[in-house]
């Protein structure tokens, strides 16, 4: 009888110490059936990016003046005519036309929640290229209900979304301008 109210006492006492401390963090534990999109700080989502940019400007002018002054005299034995004829037309026109297109994929951290329960994103990838560095960075705000089932949302669904490519290296190098280009096109002789 003494040991079974031992073993009762031990059991007891091991259910209460058992109940106080857990494996598992009951503040960040998601059930295997439960909806795996981010939804809280430090959650990782996919953005697929699909982005193509269409930009056109275009400018014509046309100009022209005209001034005539004649005079006529006329005498009994002469007749004398004078005129002066100003004249002028300008033509001008100019068009300006540019495309962007990025496609890709970047994960993205939830960095906060909104009262209203959007997400606060921020994403960045580096990828080297034969020594071209280029980088990826986004930002913004998603909404939980646009985040599909395997946790990813289009690039076109999020709010005061910040997108920036930035590459370094030769290729970008060399399409900047030199300074005796850009000379040159100040005196506009380019």
């Amino acid at each position: 009888m003494f040991g079974l109210v031992l073993g009762v006492t031990a059991l007891t006492a091991h259910a209460s110490v058992s109940a106080q401390e857990t494996l598992v963090d009951v503040a960040s534990y998601r059930g295997l059936a439960a909806d795996h999109r981010a939804n809280r700080p430090g959650d990782i989502l996919t953005i697929l990016v699909q982005e193509a940019t269409r930009a056109k400007s275009q400018a014509a002018t046309d100009a022209g003046s005209q001034v005539d002054i004649a005079a006529d005299l006329t005498t009994p034995h002469d007749r004398y005519d004078a005129g002066v004829g100003f004249g002028g037309r300008s033509n001008a026109g100019a068009q300006t036309t540019r495309m962007g297109e990025l496609r890709t994929q970047v994960s993205a951290r939830v960095v906060s929640v909104a009262n209203n329960g959007d997400l606060q994103i921020e994403g960045d990838q580096v990828l080297v290229v034969n020594g071209e560095r280029q980088q990826i960075r986004i930002s913004g705000l998603v909404r939980v209900q646009d985040i599909s089932s395997d946790n990813a949302v289009l690039s076109t669904r999020i709010a005061n979304a910040n997108l920036e490519l930035v590459g370094v290296g030769v290729v970008s190098e060399s399409q900047r301008k030199s300074i005796l280009y850009k000379v040159f096109q100040w005196l506009r002789l380019l």
